[in-house]
């Protein structure tokens, strides 16, 4: 699962299939702006979810 793009925006997903949860790292030019904690279950999170919670972030923030 790669970074996702979006005007300037870099979102780069991380987690932990053990403890299941993970974190997108917001980037903007290259500087950590934040991070969007999410949990999961299963072997990985769903690309859909990582899709959702990037709206989301886009959406709230008229990105």
């Amino acid at each position: 699962m790669g970074a996702i793009e979006r005007n300037r925006y870099r979102f780069v997903p991380e987690f932990s299939v053990i403890q299941q949860n993970g974190a997108i790292h917001v980037y903007k030019q290259g500087d950590f702006i934040e991070e969007i904690p999410f949990q999961f279950s299963g072997e990985y999170p769903e690309h859909d979810l990582i899709e959702e919670l990037v709206n989301h972030y886009c959406k709230d923030r008229d990105i």
